[in-house]
C-alpha cells in the first residue's frame, strides 16, 4: 500500500468515499454523539452505511470509521448502551439486523471500540463491502488528507494500521481489527483474513473477507438466526505525531499495549516442560533419527533422520543442554558429547566456523553460509564462555575476527546468502520484499557486546554500535526473522546499559515494535488452528505463512537478557507485552510437538529432504499455521529440541527442603529466601495483568499448606487445590511472600 499521500499525488478513489464526501459536507443532526478527552464523536447514516465520525477539539481533520454496509434501505434505532457502553445502535434491513456497540475510554490515551454483529434474516451471503477507515483533511475532505502508514496487516499477523495525519496536524493512530472475535464468520464462511486490513490512502482498514467465487453458497452462507461479529475494531490516538523512528516506535509500542488491555487473552494452561525437557534429553540420546556419527563424533541431525549436520544445529543444542545441566545441577553427559566434535566445523585457513562439516555431500555448497547462520553459533559460545567454559572461550575469540571482516565487508547491510571463502553475494535480497537479511545486524552487536566482555577490547563496544546505528531509518521494515530482532532489541538495551547513551534504549523500542508487527495477536479457530494456539505467536520470517517453534524459544531467551538490561527503565507497556508473548509462549509451544496434536492436524508429507515426522520423539515441529493448514509440512526439528530445555528452566524453580518446585508463567526478577519456609518473589509482567504461581509437588513428597500474600499483606487465595499442585493468580508485577508448613 502506499506509504504516503500528498495533494500533488492524488488517489484514485472508489464511489464509496464519494458516498462519505457527501455526508461530510451536509452534516445532518448526529445519531449520537459523545467525546472522550479531547476527541468529539458523532454518529451518523448515509443510505448504505454507519459512520463514526472522529475529530479533536479545536483542530481540523479528523477521522471516520464505518462500522456497518448495509447496499439496501435499513432503518436505524437508538438502544440504550450496555454496561461499559457509551453508545448502541440497531439496525434492521431484508438482510437482518446489524447491532454495533461503541465503548471509549480515555486513560493515557483515547481509545475507541466498535464492534459490529449481524444476524441474518435468511441463509446470507454478504456482498464485497468497502474499507472502513478515512483519514479526514481540510473541510472534512478524505482527498485533502495527507500523512503516512507506518505498518499495515502482514500476512495472518495482527490486521493493524499504524498511521499519522500530518495535514491537518491531527497525530497518530493505531487501528487494530480483533480477528479472534471473528472466527465464527470465517469457519462459517471459509475465508481467513489475509492481510484484510490494507488499503489505498485514504480509503483504509478492514476490507471483510468473501468466500471463493465458485464456493457452494449452501456451504459457506451464514445461517439464519444466528448471530456472528463482522468486526470488531480498536482504535488508539495520540495527539502529537512524533519526531523520529525511535519515538514513533514507542508509541506504537505503548499504544498496541493500550489496545491489548481491551482484548480478552485466551487462557494459559499449565504444561509440564520438566517432563518433556527428560523426554527430549532422552530422544536425543536414544533415537537413532536424532543423531549421526562423523569423525568419531557425534552430532546432531536437523531434522528427524535428515540433512547434515550444521554448526547452527549443534551449538543451538548445545547451549541449551547446558543450561539444563546448570538447572538440574549437574552436566547432562550430551554436552560433552556434542562440543567434542565442535572442532571439525572450525575452517583454520579462513579463521571461522564453516556450516557444515568437511565431508557434507555434494548436493550443498559447501561454501554457502546465511548472513545470520555465521553469528547465531558465536552467540551460543559466547554464552557458554561467558558462563565460565574454557574451551567454548578459545573457540569464540578465534572466530570473531572472521565475523568482524564480514561485517566490516558488507558495511553492516548483510545479504541473504555469500560465499564464506571471499565475500561474494550468493542471493543479495529476499524477492518478497527486495532487501536482505536486515536485522542480521542486531545479533551482530550482541556478540561483538559478548566479545567486548570477555576481552575489554573496545573495538568490539564499537562494532556494536556501528551495527545498530547502520540499522537507524528501517523502521518497521527491520523484521528479517523474529528471533534475529528480538536479538537486537537486548543488543541496543545492553548498549545503553554500558554507553548511558539514550538512543540506544530508544531504538530497542524500533526492534522490538518490528518484531510485534509481526505477531499474531489474535487466537485463530480456522481449520487446524483449532486444534491448537496462536496467540501473540509470531511468524518466523517477514513473509513466512507459518510459527515456528526455534524463533518462538530464540526470542524468549533474548527477551529475558532485554528486561533484565531494561528494569525499572523500560517502558511499562514493552514490558507488559513482553511478559504476554513470553507466558503464552509456555503455554503455546506444546503445541508444537506431534504428540499434542490429533492425527489429522500434521501434515502428511514434510518438505523434501527435510526427514520425516515420528510422534513419539519428543522434538517439535517446525510450522504451526495461523490459517489451519496441516502442521509439520516444513517438517519436525531436532534443531528445536532445546526449547523444552529453555521453558522448563524458566519456569520451573528450585526451593531447597520444599516439597514442592515453584512453577510461575510469568518471568522472575527475583527469588529470596527470607525464612525457613517463607520466600520473596519478584515478577516482572506489566501493571494491569495476572500470572500464574503454581506449586508443583515433588516425588515422595506431601504438599503442605501455603500462603501467598502481596507485599501490603493482602492474602491471595488459591484458584485450585490438589494432592499434587496449588494454583495462584497472582499480579503480574510486583513482590509476593510465599509461606509454606
Amino acid at each position: 500500500m502506499p506509504r504516503t499521500a500528498t495533494a500533488e499525488a492524488p488517489p484514485a478513489i472508489s464511489p464509496h468515499l464519494l458516498d462519505l464526501r457527501d455526508l461530510l459536507r451536509d452534516e445532518p443532526a448526529p445519531l449520537a454523539d459523545f467525546t472522550v478527552g479531547d476527541l468529539i464523536i458523532r454518529l451518523h447514516r448515509t443510505a448504505t452505511s454507519v459512520f463514526a465520525i472522529v475529530r479533536r477539539k479545536g483542530s481540523a481533520g479528523g477521522l471516520a470509521v464505518r462500522a456497518a454496509y448495509i447496499p439496501m434501505s435499513f432503518d436505524c434505532a437508538l438502544l440504550p448502551p450496555e454496561k461499559g457502553e457509551v453508545a448502541r445502535l440497531r439496525l434492521t434491513s431484508a438482510m437482518g439486523e446489524h447491532v454495533i456497540s461503541y465503548i471509549a475510554d480515555r486513560l493515557a490515551v483515547e481509545r475507541l471500540r466498535i464492534t459490529t454483529c449481524f444476524t441474518p434474516a435468511r441463509p446470507m451471503m454478504l456482498p464485497p463491502a468497502p474499507r472502513d477507515l478515512y483519514p479526514l483533511g481540510a473541510s472534512d475532505d478524505p482527498l485533502r488528507a495527507q500523512g503516512v502508514v507506518e505498518a499495515s496487516q502482514r500476512g495472518l499477523n495482527t490486521g493493524l494500521l499504524y498511521f499519522r495525519i500530518e495535514a491537518p496536524a491531527f497525530g497518530n493512530v493505531l487501528y487494530i481489527q480483533n480477528f479472534t472475535a471473528s472466527n465464527d464468520y470465517f469457519r462459517t464462511t471459509g475465508t481467513v483474513p489475509r492481510e484484510a486490513v490494507a488499503g489505498n490512502w485514504p480509503e483504509l482498514g478492514y476490507a471483510l473477507p468473501l468466500p471463493d467465487a465458485d464456493a457452494d453458497p449452501a456451504e459457506v452462507a451464514l445461517p439464519a438466526g444466528e448471530s456472528v461479529t463482522l468486526s470488531d475494531t480498536i482504535l488508539v490516538f495520540r495527539h502529537h505525531a512524533p519526531p523520529h523512528e525511535r519515538e514513533s516506535a514507542r508509541q506504537f509500542v505503548q499504544m498496541l499495549g493500550s489496545a491489548y488491555d481491551l482484548l480478552d487473552p485466551p487462557p494459559v494452561a499449565y504444561r509440564d516442560w520438566i517432563d518433556r525437557a527428560e523426554r527430549a534429553a532422552r530422544d536425543l540420546d536414544e533415537a537413532p533419527d536424532a543423531t549421526i556419527r562423523h569423525y568419531g563424533h557425534r552430532y546432531v541431525h536437523p531434522y528427524t533422520g535428515a540433512e547434515y549436520p550444521d554448526i547452527m544445529v549443534q551449538m543451538s543444542v548445545i547451549a541449551a543442554l547446558r543450561r539444563w545441566g546448570d538447572w538440574r545441577g549437574e552436566p547432562h553427559p550430551l554436552e560433552a558429547a556434542f562440543k567434542a566434535g565442535l572442532p571439525r566445523f572450525f575452517d583454520e585457513k579462513l579463521g571461522t566456523f564453516r556450516r557444515y562439516l568437511p565431508n557434507v555431500g555434494k548436493d550443498k555448497n559447501a561454501d554457502a553460509v546465511d548472513s545470520w547462520y555465521l553469528y547465531h553459533p558465536l552467540l551460543n559460545l559466547g554464552t557458554l564462555a561467558l558462563g565460565g567454559d574454557d574451551d567454548a572461550r578459545a573457540l569464540f575469540l578465534k572466530a570473531i575476527d572472521y565475523g568482524v571482516r564480514v561485517a566490516r565487508h558488507f558495511d553492516y547491510r548483510w545479504p541473504i546468502e555469500y560465499d564464506v571463502t571471499d565475500f561474494s553475494v550468493i542471493t543479495k535480497e529476499a524477492p518478497v520484499d527486495g532487501r536482505g537479511q536486515t536485522d542480521v545486524g542486531g545479533i551482530y552487536a550482541w556478540v561483538m557486546l559478548q566479545a567486548f566482555e570477555l576481552t575489554d577490547d573496545k573495538t568490539y563496544l564499537d562494532e556494536a554500535r556501528a551495527a545498530i546505528d547502520a540499522a537507524i531509518g528501517l523502521g518497521f521494515n527491520l523484521n528479517y526473522q523474529a528471533n534475529l530482532t528480538a536479538w537486537g532489541a537486548a543488543a541496543c538495551m545492553r548498549l545503553w546499559r554500558i554507553t548511558n547513551r539514550d538512543a540506544y534504549r530508544e531504538q530497542s523500542y524500533v526492534y522490538l515494535a518490528s518484531f510485534l508487527h509481526n505477531a499474531v495477536i489474535w487466537d485463530s479457530r480456522i481449520g487446524h488452528a483449532a486444534h491448537y494456539e496462536t496467540f501473540l505467536a509470531v511468524t518466523c520470517l517477514q513473509d513466512a505463512p507459518y510459527m515456528a517453534m526455534y524463533e518462538c524459544f530464540d526470542s524468549y531467551v533474548a527477551f529475558e537478557r532485554y528486561l533484565d538490561d531494561g528494569g525499572p527503565d523500560l517502558d511499562p507497556e514493552a514490558r507488559m507485552l513482553i511478559g504476554e508473548y513470553c507466558r503464552h509462549a509456555l503455554s503455546r509451544a506444546w503445541y508444537y510437538y506431534p504428540d499434542a496434536l490429533p492425527p489429522e492436524a500434521i501434515a502428511e508429507e514434510q518438505r523434501e529432504a527435510n526427514g520425516h515426522i515420528d510422534k513419539t520423539l519428543s522434538f517439535p515441529l517446525e510450522d504451526l499455521y495461523p490459517d489451519g493448514q496441516p502442521a509439520g509440512q516444513v517438517g519436525q526439528e531436532v534443531y528445536g529440541a532445546g526449547a523444552a530445555f529453555i521453558f522448563a528452566t524458566s519456569a520451573f524453580h528450585q526451593v531447597e527442603g520444599a516439597p514442592f518446585r515453584l512453577y510461575c508463567d510469568m518471568l522472575v526478577r527475583a527469588v529470596e529466601r527470607v525464612g525457613d519456609h517463607a520466600l520473596s518473589i519478584v515478577l516482572d509482567g506489566g501493571e494491569t495483568r495476572t500470572a500464574s504461581l503454581r506449586l508443583v509437588r515433588l516425588k515422595r513428597r506431601t504438599l503442605t499448606d501455603s500462603r501467598v500474600t502481596t507485599a501490603s499483606g493482602e492474602t491471595i487465595a488459591p484458584d485450585a487445590v490438589s494432592a499434587d499442585r496449588v494454583d495462584y493468580c497472582v499480579p503480574a508485577q510486583g513482590r509476593l511472600i510465599l509461606t509454606w508448613e
